[in-house]
């Protein structure tokens, strides 16, 4: 799913194609595609409105409306969104089109059809999206923005000082930091060289800023390189290049960028987790929790009298890793050369 800097390059890009342009018409080829699954009401709430500006917040593209209005768009897994002439022909994965007064169309494509977008107004009095007046922001369960410069290291310690959870599975939490996912979570770190089952309670303060420069500088550097284009993500300007330069992230059984040591993958909370168990060591407190955690995860089967250097290899894929996740980088990138053609890219 496309993380923070995806989602920030793709509202970018946008912006210069968006702002100032009018909404005069809107269809949906999937209703589930509309928060509201009302594709009658959604035409005529954006019909008549202008682009005033694109954001984001958190994973979610924001495309604020005149009027007091605003489009959230959630990519999901294989989301996007192009603007093309009107009379290009339809991609039969587009799920919505907004038409604009200029001839030109915004062309929401998903081929898993999990993408999501809502139509919300901003209250009056707080400025935040509301299903209704007075009602709870759309984004209240959303934590802060990592790269808000009002998001200071006293913050992020505050923040993560009332956590008790591993380290993996709480940068994931939306909750807790807006628009980390699993591969800058896993990149971050590394780079903090903290293990992802260690506990957020074990964490010293070296510990706290290391890994608080590590998040802002990986997400700032995935920004500059327009994310990672490592499955279906692509932008209206074309691929990102940061998958170039991941070091620990699908690249199993490969070595250590720091110290030549294999990089490892586990399974954590049903996702892929990437890390190296030299440099990022566990502290001898949390490994029988960690152990634990692991042990659930491959049915309890065969750890017992293990090393925990050896538990640390659960989960990988023993069938040549490296020549799978090459065939799924190849399709994945014959998905995104289809998605720019049918963009006219």
């Amino acid at each position: 799913m496309p993380e923070l800097p995806e989602v920030e390059t793709v509202a970018r890009d946008l912006r210069p194609r968006l702002v100032g342009a009018t909404i005069v018409g809107a269809r949906t080829n999937w209703i589930r595609t509309l928060r509201s699954q009302d594709p009658v009401a959604f035409a005529e709430g954006v019909t008549g409105r202008s682009v005033d500006a694109v954001g984001r917040r958190g994973k979610q593209v924001v495309v604020d409306l005149s009027g007091e209005a605003a489009l959230t768009i959630h990519l999901k897994m294989t989301g996007q969104v192009f603007v093309v002439p009107a009379d290009l022909p339809e991609d039969p994965y587009v799920r919505l089109v907004l038409e604009l007064a200029d001839g030109r169309e915004m062309r929401f494509r998903d081929i898993r059809k999990f993408g999501r977008i809502g139509l919300y107004g901003r209250d009056p009095v707080s400025g935040e999206l509301v299903e209704e007046i007075g009602g709870r922001s759309v984004f209240a369960a959303v934590g802060p923005e990592p790269l808000d410069d009002a998001f200071t290291l006293r913050d992020f310690r505050r923040h993560i000082r009332r956590r008790k959870g591993r380290l993996k599975p709480l940068l994931t939490d939306q909750s807790f930091l807006a628009g980390v996912g699993n591969i800058y979570a896993d990149e971050a770190l590394w780079r903090a060289r903290l293990h992802p089952l260690r506990s957020a309670r074990s964490l010293r303060p070296a510990d706290e800023r290391r890994l608080y420069v590590a998040i802002r500088g990986v997400l700032g550097e995935a920004i500059e390189r327009r994310g990672s284009s490592i499955d279906d993500y692509t932008a209206p300007d074309g691929d990102g290049s940061m998958q170039e330069r991941l070091d620990v992230y699908q690249r199993t059984g490969q070595p250590c960028a720091r110290c030549g040591h294999p990089i490892k993958r586990i399974v954590i909370g049903a996702r892929s987790t990437h890390f190296c168990s030299f440099c990022q060591r566990l502290p001898a407190a949390d490994r029988k929790g960690a152990a634990i955690i692991l042990r659930s995860m491959t049915g309890g089967q065969g750890r017992r009298g293990r090393r925990w250097t050896d538990l640390d290899t659960g989960g990988q894929d023993a069938a040549d890793p490296t020549s799978r996740a090459e065939r799924t980088r190849r399709a994945a990138a014959t998905r995104r050369a289809a998605a720019r053609a049918s963009a006219g890219r």
